[in-house]
């Protein structure tokens, strides 16, 4: 029988989650299963669209074109299925969502447009904020988290990874000189967080294992949107993520400095929410329009912002 449908969905979900024992979790299949899957559409097509290593998983020039087309295919069943449904292209309601400042305004806002298209009758209630919400007491939807995971009765869905690195204006650099080790730090202003769960160390790769250099300077701030136009400004060195420095590094606004001591200094993106099996259509279609998307974006795939 011809399921290249569930074929494509098995590829796009070893994409979103990074790994073949990670999508066969999210699945309910066996890594074997899901590898041999994946293999099974690279002998049809006759090209490899996964380059594997020990890792990571990353696409091929071929993979990403499947990827995409597959992603637009689906989306596109998904939309001939909800108009064919009796009620399905009236759905309405409120998504309640929370997000970091600087995800939220890179990543998820220029999303909205194009779902209100697809979704005109929902409402998307978004609050941004670098703080941890509670859902339960927030009434929040879905929450997308950077770092780590605490262990509850929400469900994670993987959106990719925030890589670090650390940054400063040109003018930064020409005033008090670029950083070229990491004990260079103890004479620079580093800009920081003032949220309960920051802490005034960036963890950094000095003589072949990760150290937590304390550092400080002149800001803390509670969140990442003001750290980054303050290093815009030439105010000091910020640690942030690629994602939220990369249109400014493409212009010229800032430039890397101690690329290896932060090598390995990333953090998981999730999006988080609760229910299940039963989880309300306006929740569910939010997250399988934006989730992918923002993964893409994540990966550096997408442009969000002119």
């Amino acid at each position: 029988m011809d399921n290249r449908v569930g074929e494509m969905q098995v590829f796009l979900r070893v994409v979103e989650s990074g790994s073949f024992s990670e999508a066969a979790r999210l699945l309910l299949m066996t890594p074997s299963t899901v590898s041999k899957l994946i293999g099974r559409i690279e002998e049809r097509l006759g090209v490899r669209l996964l380059e594997r290593s020990t890792r990571r998983l990353s696409l091929t020039a071929e993979g990403q074109i499947f990827y995409e087309k597959s992603l637009a295919l689906l989306a596109e069943l998904d939309e001939i299925e909800r108009g064919l449904s009796q009620g399905a292209a009236s759905a309405g309601g409120t998504v309640r969502v929370n997000a970091s400042v600087a995800f939220g305004v890179l990543g998820l806002e220029p999303l909205l447009p194009a779902f209100w298209e697809a979704h005109p009758n929902i409402v998307v209630d978004v609050s941004l904020s670098d703080e941890i919400v509670d859902l339960y007491l927030d009434r929040t939807d879905v929450a997308f988290r950077v770092g780590a995971l605490q262990d509850s009765a929400m469900i994670a869905r993987r959106i990719g990874v925030a890589r670090r690195k650390i940054v400063a204006a040109p003018r930064y650099i020409e005033r008090r000189g670029e950083p070229r080790t990491v004990e260079d730090l103890a004479g620079h202003n580093c800009l920081g967080f003032n949220f309960r769960r920051a802490a005034p160390v960036w963890p950094l790769r000095e003589g072949g294992r990760i150290v937590d250099r304390v550092v400080g300077g002149p800001l803390l701030a509670n969140n990442g949107e003001t750290v980054r136009r303050m290093a815009v400004a030439g105010a000091g060195l910020a640690r942030l993520g690629e994602y939220h420095v990369r249109a400014d590094i493409a212009a010229g606004r800032l430039v890397e400095v101690l690329s290896e001591a932060v090598e390995g200094d990333e953090e998981q993106i999730h999006a988080l929410y609760l229910g299940g099996p039963h989880l309300p259509y306006r929740v569910r279609a939010f997250l399988d329009f934006v989730c992918p998307r923002l993964t893409a974006f994540i990966m550096g795939r997408q442009t969000a912002v002119a």
